[in-house]
């Protein structure tokens, strides 16, 4: 694969500034084909193995492909405990006019399915910005703050998050917990998707694990409920987990996303 160089984008002012890490890959097949937008998880990066194969098919089909890492994560500047979805949605979206695509499909990965779907809302709230001509989502994670923290919380967790404003949980991912912050779960009600009719505008395709620990399946089956309106697929794999990395996995990922951009 051609080497990219990380390019910054500073966003916010004062105190709240922070830059943001952009790996951004130009389209070389000169059709019209819309850009790929690469949208990670919570304490994900743009370098993991999804990521990094979405850019591979990019590149090997001439397609552009933009990647970032929210504030706090990979190659980002800026405090992870600062971050909320209406931070890292902003992020996105002052990536996306940085780089400036005319027709996207955008691809988010558990958290990032969540900030795929308010980018929808925005974009077509500002109507300006990139057309969204596909989501993929992958094992989606919208109002998880809401839908499978909060009402979850034990009594210890509650009382660190009145007291210290975060708790702490293991991570099978990482020797370092997870932590999650009182602004973060109040941020996630204001950024609550799953209250309606979700009006993308575009096709959906997602993909989910039934033995998915992290974000259950039937996460998704309610997902489908709130998107009437629109072209949908959802792949439920048996015997697929969260990150959905395998060889497996990897390879239904790109059909889908090749048949969002064809």
């Amino acid at each position: 694969m051609t080497e990219q160089t990380i390019q910054y984008l500073t966003v916010g002012t004062a105190d709240e500034a922070r830059d943001i890490a952009i790996l951004s890959r130009a389209a070389t097949n000169g059709e019209d084909a819309p850009a790929l937008v690469w949208l990670g998880g919570y304490r994900s990066d743009m370098t993991g193995t999804k990521a990094a194969e979405l850019d591979r098919f990019a590149e090997e089909n001439g397609l552009a492909c933009i990647r970032l890492d929210y504030s706090g994560h990979g190659a980002s500047k800026g405090d992870f405990n600062k971050g909320t979805i209406s931070r890292w949605l902003e992020e996105t979206m002052a990536v996306l006019r940085h780089t400036a695509p005319r027709r996207i499909v955008v691809v988010g990965s558990s958290m990032g399915g969540w900030i795929a779907l308010r980018l929808v809302e925005e974009l077509r709230k500002a109507q300006i910005g990139p057309e969204i001509a596909g989501l993929l989502l992958i094992a989606p994670a919208p109002d998880f703050t809401v839908e499978l923290i909060e009402p979850n919380l034990s009594d210890e967790e509650k009382t660190s998050l009145e007291g210290r404003g975060y708790f702490e949980e293991p991570s099978e991912y990482s020797t370092e917990p997870n932590i999650f912050t009182r602004d973060l779960i109040e941020d996630g009600r204001d950024n609550r998707v799953l209250q309606g009719i979700i009006q993308t505008g575009c096709p959906v395709y997602i993909l989910q694990g039934m033995n998915d620990e992290d974000v259950p399946y039937t996460h998704a089956l309610k997902l489908l409920e709130h998107l009437p309106a629109d072209d949908v697929v959802l792949s439920l794999i048996r015997d697929g987990d969260h990150r959905l990395s395998r060889p497996q996995d990897i390879e239904r990922m790109l059909a889908a996303a090749k048949s969002l951009v064809s």
